[in-house]
């Protein structure tokens, strides 16, 4: 019994344990909902799937699964980032276990009975229970933005080498109460849409409306709603990427203005959608802006400090030494590589599309858009779940030659799936419908192959922590003893 304890305590009481427990949730969801998917359909895996899962699909309630498979995933990756804020930034630690309680057991219970009652016939006291779990991360959310109020003066900076606010605040702090803040009422648009439901509002994709010249105020708040969902969770995730570092000095003292500004305006420009959705999308061209430059500015930092460090180790120099240096840790320089390759698979991609919407991407079939806005959601998606698991990686002790397996096969299969989604979004640039097909081919192909790899690379991590478990004094014994060692 107390070894069953012990091993309780450790999944869902430790840091490590719980991001552990989240990633393989949202593991062995991807993989078997994955069964589903538009290749496995081919294949005629898929319904082998739904019969062997006891699934019960109505075509006109695609929409809606899609929906919830969305949204459990996304709590799932919510509640990742917020057990490495509150581990990272200090909180009394009573406060820290009641947030992580709380939405550990939210966004568990909104994955069980979500999923439960999306694919597996409509009993709605499991939508019910669904929504009781969305409304427990919500309310973590609201216990997690309280304990990050920055203007706490247990929490004021003392070392001058960070972004100091007026009065000694901490604006890294502060910026993670602004994005927590953001968070929650960006949430709002979501839920008070999901209200009306059945009354006024029917579900629907956000890219089947692309082209609808009139939208109502609801469809309206969940484009916002997404938008600004997935762009808050990748910010973030820049902080904490930051935290991770140490990012520190004049570039970390420009920084943090920047993403707190940054963060209401971006968040600003999506609420605005609503009343005013042509001047909305300036806003948040401004906030992006402001986003990226912090982010920057990041990389900067961190590559600098990973080569310095590395020769330093070495006692070497010059520019061959250097750039030897900075890719040594697949890990960390992974970290800051995806936020630079991002720019040219999402980022770039966006802003080429708003800007050359009506002249280029208005004129292509209707389908070839939607393909281009559901691949870029999608790929930023897959950037924020890399950056995760390089992250889990270090946190769970990989070192040597494992690390840089892991490292570079997470790196170069996700970068090689992102680059292959990003031609086939983009191939109507460059040759016709009628001649497609082989660059369809090649690329699906590339994309399923890298896809497979970070998977499988995965899967291998979650073997070697799930076999750890087995051990009466394994990894896990000893994060445990860390964990207890560090809450008094």
């Amino acid at each position: 019994m107390a070894a069953i304890t012990d091993r309780f305590n450790y999944l869902f009481r430790s840091t490590w344990g719980l991001i552990l427990v989240a990633i393989a949730l949202i593991a062995l969801v991807t993989a078997g909902w994955g069964m589903l998917s538009g290749p496995m359909k081919e294949w005629g895996i898929a319904d082998t799937a739904v019969r062997l899962y006891g699934m019960k699909l109505v075509e006109a309630e695609r929409e809606g699964r899609i929906i919830l498979l969305y949204h459990v995933i996304a709590m799932a990756v919510v509640a990742i980032e917020t057990y490495i804020i509150t581990a990272t930034v200090p909180m009394p630690p009573h406060e820290q276990a009641t947030i992580n309680g709380t939405i550990t057991f939210g966004y568990i219970i909104s994955m069980i009975f979500g999923l439960w009652f999306g694919y597996f016939g409509h009993d709605f006291v499991f939508h019910g229970l669904f929504l009781f779990g969305q409304s427990l991360v919500f309310f973590a959310g609201l216990l997690l933005a309280w304990v990050l109020r920055p203007w706490r003066k247990e929490y004021r900076v003392r070392d001058p080498t960070y972004a100091v606010g007026p009065g000694g605040i901490d604006l890294e702090r502060a910026a993670f109460f602004a994005i927590a803040v953001a968070t929650l009422v960006s949430a709002l648009f979501g839920a008070v849409t999901g209200s009306y439901w059945g009354n006024g509002h029917e579900t629907f994709l956000a890219e089947d409306l692309i082209r609808e010249p009139i939208k109502t105020t609801l469809q309206l708040a969940v484009i916002g709603h997404l938008h600004i969902m997935l762009a808050l969770i990748g910010v973030a995730l820049t902080l904490i990427v930051g935290r991770w570092l140490d990012f520190k000095g004049p570039l970390h003292k420009l920084a943090m203005p920047l993403m707190i500004v940054g963060t209401f305006v971006l968040a600003l420009g999506a609420w605005l959608v609503v009343p005013f959705e042509a001047v909305a999308h300036y806003i948040i061209y401004g906030g992006s802006a402001l986003v990226m430059l912090a982010a920057l500015f990041l990389v900067i930092f961190g590559w600098r400090k990973l080569i310095r460090g590395r020769l330093a180790e070495q006692g070497k120099a010059g520019l061959r030494a250097g750039l030897a240096a900075l890719v040594h840790d697949p890990l960390k320089f992974g970290a800051l590589w995806q936020m630079i390759y991002m720019n040219f698979t999402v980022s770039g991609i966006g802003i080429f599309m708003a800007v050359k919407l009506d002249e280029i991407i208005r004129r292509w079939p209707l389908r070839e858009e939607r393909i281009t806005l559901t691949g870029h959601w999608h790929i930023l998606s897959g950037f924020i779940a890399t950056i995760i698991l390089l992250y889990y990686a270090d946190l769970a002790g990989l070192r040597g030659w494992a690390r840089k397996w892991f490292g570079w096969l997470v790196i170069l299969g996700s970068d090689l799936a992102f680059a292959a989604v990003t031609v086939f979004e983009l191939k109507r640039l460059f040759i016709s419908e009628a001649a497609q097909q082989p660059v369809v081919n090649w690329t699906m192909l590339l994309a399923d192959i890298g896809l497979a790899t970070v998977l499988v690379t995965l899967a291998a991590l979650m073997l070697w922590r799930l076999l750890d478990l087995f051990k009466r004094r394994g990894r896990w014994a000893k994060e445990l003893a860390e964990a207890r060692e560090a809450t008094p």
